[in-house]
């Protein structure tokens, strides 16, 4: 049997350090069998998915040496690679479930289902669709159609019964069909779900081995579902651990950064960051912490992951990304810095907005430093402007933090959408001007002395951005005011 694996990451934001792990153990699995690695963007979600989004996923698994043999951007025998145009293909497919009686159609309207999930809610008993369109007579659903009622396609799940799903790590997982939902294939828009297209690329792409986050585990049973409905040999299924910040849940941008653009920008070099991501559930046969992609490829066995759910620790990545940078020559170093920190595009950037605010070029270091270093720090002084009078921390903490969920949104900072996405924000949280720019002043740049906020903020760019104010917040959440005397 040939090896074939994929990854599908979604185009509805930032790449995620989660896409970059399982892309790692696929990458590793079908380079030890001499098998095949492809790329597919899933970008079925008409209203989130943005080309540009895409182009970062690219961009970063590139950057960390993922690369794939078979793809949207260099083809394959087994295209197209986004989903967005595979429409054709999907409505076939439907049409087939339909006719074996495998799926119906579904012609509840909104406020049905609302009401269903309230009766659900009211009832105590388990939410899902309640199936009521399973046993519509063909003259019923004759009727609908001719009357143009909107539909979904839904999966007729076999009742009563049991489906099995065989994971590689987890052994065979038994689950009641009761529990599973009639799931939605197709939307009302004629666009599949993840499920459908994800079975039916699956298939048609000969992927092998399906090898992604145990969070899908609960998806599965609707996938095997599928593939008995399509009479189709399901592939073999890994379910590997979730990254988990240090409270054991699952990792979070409001816990640590999950942009692999954060991790580019601050300076981790990719095989320190590919060899953090192998130990991740999984060890070396002699424990062996420091280790090339190519020695892990060679050692890789299924055997050796724990399923404990792996600890991203920041601090363990940034001691072996040490380690890689004291090994790196010096001259290296400096390339480095020149392309990602110290560029001429980025310094020309800078003078643009400090030539107005220094006497001497030596001031230029330290009127401009917060534009080049890390996390800034909140100081007493500091931590005064990021509380206005009247506001509790707790209540300037969730500001910041919405701050930086407008900032997820945006595919990158421009000057006139980030003025307007910040100034509907203040609106929203009803403070006066000085009250919220003030404390995202002092928060992304650490001092009250600095060029024009949105301007500096396009600047310092996505990552730093929403990285200080999420740490500002998380500052303010420890903050202890004195008591009055």
């Amino acid at each position: 049997m040939t090896v074939r694996v994929r990854i599908g990451p979604s185009p509805t934001g930032d790449p995620h350090v989660g896409t970059a792990y399982i892309s790692l153990f696929n990458y590793v699995f079908a380079k030890q069998h001499g098998g095949k690695f492809v790329l597919r963007i899933e970008d079925t979600d008409r209203t989130r998915s943005k080309p540009e989004w895409e182009q970062m996923i690219i961009d970063s698994l590139k950057w960390l040496g993922l690369d794939w043999d078979e793809g949207p951007d260099c083809g394959g025998d087994f295209g197209p690679y986004r989903q967005s145009e595979r429409g054709e293909i999907y409505s076939v497919h439907t049409q087939k479930l339909l006719d074996s009686g495998a799926a119906y159609r579904c012609f509840c309207t909104n406020e049905e289902l609302v009401e269903i999930r309230a009766a659900q809610r009211e009832a105590g008993s388990p939410r899902g669709y309640d199936g009521r369109g399973r046993e519509l007579s063909e003259a019923e659903v004759q009727a609908n159609l001719d009357a143009g009622t909107p539909f979904v396609v839904r999966l007729k799940v076999p009742r009563p019964g049991k489906t099995i799903v065989k994971d590689k790590l987890r052994g065979d997982i038994e689950f009641d069909n009761e529990q599973i939902d009639d799931q939605i294939l197709m939307k009302a828009d004629g666009m599949p779900t993840y499920h459908l297209a994800n079975v039916v690329d699956d298939h048609l792409m000969k992927i092998s081995h399906v090898m992604r986050a145990e969070e899908w585990i609960s998806s599965t049973p609707k996938h095997v579902l599928l593939y008995q409905a399509f009479a189709w040999e399901a592939p073999e299924f890994i379910h590997m651990p979730l990254l988990r910040n240090k409270d054991k849940s699952k990792i979070s941008k409001r816990k640590n950064p999950v942009s692999l653009n954060y991790y580019k920008e601050a300076g981790f070099l990719p095989s320190a960051m590919l060899n953090y991501l192998g130990m991740m559930g999984w060890t070396m046969p002699d424990g062996e912490e420091k280790f090339t992609v190519e020695k892990m490829v060679k050692e890789f066995d299924f055997g050796r992951i724990s399923l404990g759910g792996p600890v991203f620790d920041m601090q363990k990545l940034t001691w072996l990304n040490g380690l890689y940078l004291r090994e790196r020559p010096s001259a290296e170093i400096v390339k480095d810095l020149r392309a990602l920190l110290l560029s001429d595009d980025m310094l020309l950037e800078v003078a643009e907005l400090m030539h107005e605010r220094i006497d001497k070029l030596e001031d230029f270091i330290d009127k401009a430093s917060f534009f080049f270093g890390g996390d800034c720090v909140y100081d007493a002084s500091a931590t005064k402007m990021l509380l206005p009078k009247k506001r509790t921390p707790k209540e300037m903490a969730e500001a910041l933090l919405k701050a930086a969920e407008v900032i997820d949104t945006l595919p990158d900072l421009e000057l006139d959408s980030l003025k307007e996405a910040m100034n509907a924000l203040r609106e929203e949280l009803e403070l006066k001007g000085k009250e919220f720019f003030m404390p995202l002043r002092i928060a992304v740049t650490g001092r009250k002395d600095s060029p024009p906020l949105f301007e500096s903020m396009v600047v310092l760019g996505k990552e730093k951005c929403r990285r200080r104010l999420r740490n500002a917040a998380n500052h303010l959440k420890a903050y202890k005011p004195p008591a009055e005397s």
